[in-house]
């Protein structure tokens, strides 16, 4: 179904995020910041990053050990071994490692680039931050304490930028989600041609997602953002529903 406008607002005023804060408090305190009203047909998508902070998802390098493994990919194409061991302890399978780019599997079931560990936006220096444990719960949380807070529960999406096969650049996805379908399913209805649609699934959560980062921003400070006008199905989807089946996956 077309949607003839969506509105995106940015969230301003929300500080650094350390371990333990309380992001309930901060995303209301800047939505009153923002002179922005929260409602349950919204869609809030925040960043992975203040929800890893907030959760403690950071490791200092100076504690870690590097395997051999890590140590021989590190000399070889010139990374911190300490990292690259990071990321292989966060991977569940290593896709490929060639040209010092180290593509793996997530627990979580993710394929991208260093299983999400990443070293921007991190306050200090020699840290990394890891993924949630689970997005999804992460994303349930927030949206339960919303509720409890303000009354109301609009769809959370919990966003972290991916590459993409064949394309350059990066772009957000989904990888937490609560209170919606993830996908729009159009099989079984008509196109304008008179045609039965058989195989199209939008990936909505997705598309709000990458939709939602052109008012973040990477360097911004505005990783809280609030889409309005969007008709999601309300669900109780998973993130990693959208994860290809290996079976099915033609590049394993």
């Amino acid at each position: 179904m077309a949607v003839p406008e969506i509105q995106i607002f940015g969230l301003d005023g929300i500080p650094e995020v350390r371990e333990g804060d309380d992001l309930i408090s901060i995303i209301t305190s800047a939505l009153k910041t923002s002179e922005l009203d929260l409602r349950d047909e919204d869609v809030l998508v925040i960043t992975q990053k203040i929800v890893s902070k907030a959760e403690g998802r950071l490791v200092d390098l100076a504690t870690i050990e590097p395997s051999a493994i890590a140590q021989t990919f590190a000399d070889a194409w010139d990374k911190d071994a300490r990292q690259v061991e990071v990321v292989l302890r966060e991977s569940a399978r290593i896709v490929r490692m060639d040209r010092g780019v180290m593509i793996t599997e997530t627990h979580h079931g993710f394929i991208c680039a260093n299983a999400g560990v990443d070293a921007s936006n991190v306050p200090e220096t020699g840290q990394v931050c890891l993924l949630p444990v689970d997005s999804d719960a992460s994303a349930r949380r927030i949206r339960a304490g919303l509720q409890e807070a303000l009354g109301v529960a609009p769809a959370i999406i919990i966003c972290d930028s991916f590459g993409r096969p064949w394309r350059r650049g990066i772009t957000n996805i989904a990888i937490g989600v609560a209170g919606m379908d993830l996908f729009a399913d159009y099989r079984g209805q008509v196109d304008s041609g008179g045609h039965e649609m058989r195989v199209t699934i939008m990936a909505v959560a997705d598309e709000l997602a990458s939709a939602a980062e052109l008012v973040h921003g990477k360097i911004d400070g505005r990783p809280v953002a609030v889409i309005r006008g969007y008709p999601y199905t309300k669900g109780d989807s998973r993130a990693t529903d959208i994860v290809l089946e290996r079976e099915k996956d033609m590049f394993p």
